[in-house]
């Protein structure tokens, strides 16, 4: 007989919006709703969302658990539950829940659900002992990849998926801006895909760079420079709105820069010649169900390398700080075990 769940368990909550830093709780276990699994948490990736939460970025209720790239085991069913077994390894994403009903949700366009809700934003997330999140919006996890490894895949890998394929197939080069946790994915998905890559840094970042050519691409030097060839695309995962006109300028006619972050700064004005000849701009917002389970499939057949620094629970500040201040190359990954 397994022994009864406890009463409580900890988490890192933000509890002031003023303080912009996480302070350790201890939660009462709260009882499933149908459809809900619970999830013993493994490890949760600590992605520049969770930071623009805690910095106020994105207000949300408090207190809250940030935290949306969640690996757990599970440990108990709610009422109604039959797709995850009890003790299954799921992940779970950004994406919480969505009404079901509406226009976008009916048409495959779920990520732009007016009464969606998300994980680690508008319901706690895996910053935590414990977790629960609906079980139509959890995955199976593909086989080879640690606990740490495949959490970054479910925000990272997931929106670096999206991003990379509003682009055209036949963009065959791609420059990426913010070599972190997604664009270190989403290389290897591009170059995968026969693509060529260009990776763009913060001026100076060289352990970023170094690690952008050891997975194979074309070129890496900082989002200051040119790259040696126009480009067919580019994504922008720093939430700097400057590098949008920048971008731009370096970008092909007919190509297309895509901002894939949930915040960014203000775009600056620009003139309108970087934009001329059918360049265009687009925003990536969430993800849907589809996308996870694509880009899932396709890790389970392409084994992905991943940049990962681990952190104890207890650290998510600290780990909060070095993304912030840019001194993680890849991703960190909280250890909530």
């Amino acid at each position: 007989m397994k022994p009864p769940l406890p009463k409580h368990y900890r988490a890192m909550a933000l509890v002031d919006a003023g303080r912009r830093r996480l302070e350790a709780v201890e939660r009462p276990m709260p009882p499933l709703g149908p459809g809900e699994l619970r999830l013993r948490v493994q490890a949760c990736g600590v992605c520049r969302t969770d930071l623009h939460i805690v910095d106020g970025d994105l207000p949300t209720a408090l207190p809250r658990v940030p935290g949306h790239e969640i690996v757990g085991s599970v440990v108990e069913l709610g009422p109604g539950c039959m797709r995850h077994a009890l003790g299954a390894r799921v992940g779970v994403p950004w994406l919480a829940s969505t009404c079901g009903h509406c226009a976008y949700c009916a048409g495959g366009r779920e990520n732009l659900c007016a009464d969606a809700r998300f994980t680690g934003w508008s319901r706690d997330g895996g910053y935590a002992e414990y977790a629960a999140a609906a079980e139509d919006c959890c995955f199976a996890l593909p086989a080879g990849y640690s606990d740490e490894e495949a959490a970054p895949l479910l925000c990272a890998g997931l929106i670096g998926w999206r991003a990379l394929h509003m682009l055209p197939d036949e963009a065959a080069n791609v420059g990426l801006y913010g070599f972190g946790a997604a664009a270190h994915l989403v290389a290897q998905v591009a170059l995968a895909e026969g693509r060529r890559v260009h990776a763009f840094t913060r001026p100076g970042d060289a352990a970023a760079q170094a690690l952008a050519r050891r997975l194979g691409v074309q070129w890496a030097g900082d989002s200051t420079q040119d790259p040696p060839e126009p480009l067919a695309g580019a994504l922008i995962f720093a939430p700097a709105g400057e590098l949008v006109p920048r971008a731009l300028q370096v970008t092909a006619p007919g190509g297309t820069v895509v901002c894939a972050g949930i915040h960014m700064s203000d775009i600056p004005s620009f003139a309108y010649r970087w934009l001329w000849q059918e360049r265009a701009i687009r925003s990536v917002a969430n993800l849907t169900r589809r996308d996870g389970i694509d880009f899932l499939a396709f890790a389970g057949r392409y084994r992905l390398q991943l940049a990962t620094t681990g952190y104890a629970l207890a650290d998510a500040n600290r780990a909060l700080d070095d993304l912030r201040a840019g001194r993680i190359a890849g991703a960190a990954v909280l250890d909530c075990r």
